[in-house]
């Protein structure tokens, strides 16, 4: 994982392969893919957002199974 503070984006890596193609899934996260069509990074751009949000997603939706 490399953290580029300055501009919010996070890179998770999981090989240095080529990119040969990318999907961008929304405007903040881009998978990259290499010839074959495997993952090898995802790009997330505005990531303290994203974390934080998906955080907070996770969290009220277990507070919400446990009040229930």
């Amino acid at each position: 994982m490399t953290s580029f503070e300055k501009e919010d984006i996070l890179h998770f890596t999981m090989t240095n392969e080529p990119e040969v193609r990318s999907l961008e899934i929304n405007p903040n996260i881009t998978p990259e893919l290499n010839e074959t069509g495997e993952l090898i990074r995802i790009e997330i751009i505005n990531s303290s957002a994203f974390i934080r949000y998906s955080i907070l997603e996770s969290v009220q939706g277990r507070l919400l199974t446990v009040k229930n």
